[in-house]
């Protein structure tokens, strides 16, 4: 894709898959079809083998080399699967698990099985602490392997326009919950998405004291507005590449749902930030791309 920086490798660490048995599962098995026009959104195919197609084609149009998609209903992980197996050198599979579930592990151990390489979690949706012992038994399955972790402010924009409720609990949104939990387990790479969404200091001291823990960039990141001073996401981005510079920095963009697609605007006013700042074409290069790649192998 073009960049500031020339011509180079784009690929998006958050992206989720909004398949046909998502919103099954999401609505508790209301017509799809009938959900799709009251979001105003294209009705997923029934085969997660055409969104997928759909998704790849959609990456073309942009120049995007690859996109890291996301199961992103627990019970999903099938429909990235097949996704992923359809198209291995574009798309990349993670999957939403509730670590609580009575089926937990073996959801896990079969994801991983089916070549899904991250997993992710949402403690304020399945209300628990990262810090709970009971989670132990998911950090030695993780071994040597990602785990991705929202913090801060969590609004799903589907259940909102569905009326759907989010009995979500923020008391389980701090990053520095998992600390200790990061620094036991140094061979899992612990993703923080959105910059920690509101807890963005928090983050920034998580990833400074464990090594082993990254950010993303993805979404608006609205979240700015409830941060002391209100900072510009330039300001965000200087102070995260002070602090841990940009090969624990994953360029994403969220994207979801068409007929919206791929989210062109995101990129383009996180690349104009990153030209402003300086940044050279090899740091920009990690954080477009390069350090996604290397956790995917």
């Amino acid at each position: 894709m073009q960049t500031p920086w020339g011509e180079m490798a784009v690929r998006d660490a958050h992206v989720h898959f909004f398949s046909h048995r998502f919103f099954t599962l999401l609505t508790g098995g209301r017509d799809v079809t009938a959900v799709a026009a009251q979001l105003e959104w294209d009705a997923p195919p029934a085969e997660p083998e055409l969104l997928a197609g759909r998704w790849v084609a959609e990456l073309d149009r942009h120049g995007v080399t690859s996109a890291a998609i996301i199961a992103s209903m627990p019970g999903d992980e099938e429909s990235v699967a097949r996704a992923i197996a359809q198209f291995p050198e574009r798309l990349h599979g993670q999957f939403l698990l509730n670590p609580l579930a009575p089926d937990a592990a073996a959801r896990l151990q079969s994801a991983f099985a089916a070549g899904l390489h991250t997993v992710c979690l949402f403690p304020a949706m399945h209300r628990y602490s990262v810090a709970d012992e009971r989670l132990e038994p998911l950090w030695a399955l993780a071994s040597g392997r990602n785990v991705f972790v929202h913090c801060g402010v969590l609004s799903v924009g589907v259940r909102k326009k569905l009326g759907l409720p989010s009995p979500f609990d923020m008391r389980f949104s701090n990053p520095l919950d998992l600390h200790n939990v990061a620094l036991r387990h140094a061979d899992i790479r612990f993703v923080i998405p959105h910059f920690g969404a509101g807890f963005f200091r928090e983050a920034l001291m998580l990833a400074d004291l464990c090594p082993n823990v990254f950010l993303d960039t993805s979404s608006s990141n609205n979240w700015t507005n409830y941060a002391t001073g209100a900072p510009d996401l330039e300001a965000v981005f200087r102070q995260t590449l002070d602090v841990i510079g940009p090969r624990r920095l994953l360029f994403g963009t969220d994207s979801s749902f068409f007929p919206r697609g791929w989210v062109q605007s995101v990129f383009a006013k996180q690349t104009t930030i990153l030209a402003h700042i300086g940044i050279s074409r090899d740091d920009a290069a990690a954080i477009l791309g390069d350090t996604l790649l290397s956790l995917q192998r």
